[in-house]
């Protein structure tokens, strides 16, 4: 039995979820719209979603974007990646 594909995602794509879990460091919120605005200048910070984790030593970013192809979310995911306090970036 073969793997199903993914979905396949059209470019340009509107409200594009990015997840984003780290360690609730001070400035984590900014740091990581700082790095999001570099790869996606029109971000809109104000649709940003966060929880934190039930002992606060964690915190879960939900960011959308407007998504304009995978070369874009491959170096948001690298630059995001590349952050000692980020621990998962989906």
């Amino acid at each position: 039995m073969s793997q199903p594909e993914p979905p396949k995602i059209e470019f340009p794509c509107d409200d594009y979820p990015i997840k984003i879990l780290g360690t609730g460091v001070e400035n984590y919120d900014q740091l990581v719209i700082d790095i999001i605005r570099v790869h996606a200048p029109d971000f809109d910070a104000q649709r940003l979603q966060v929880r934190d984790s039930r002992n606060g030593r964690f915190r879960a970013l939900t960011v959308y974007i407007r998504a304009t192809g995978p070369e874009q979310l491959q170096r948001i995911h690298n630059d995001l990646s590349a952050q000692s306090f980020v621990h998962m970036v989906m």
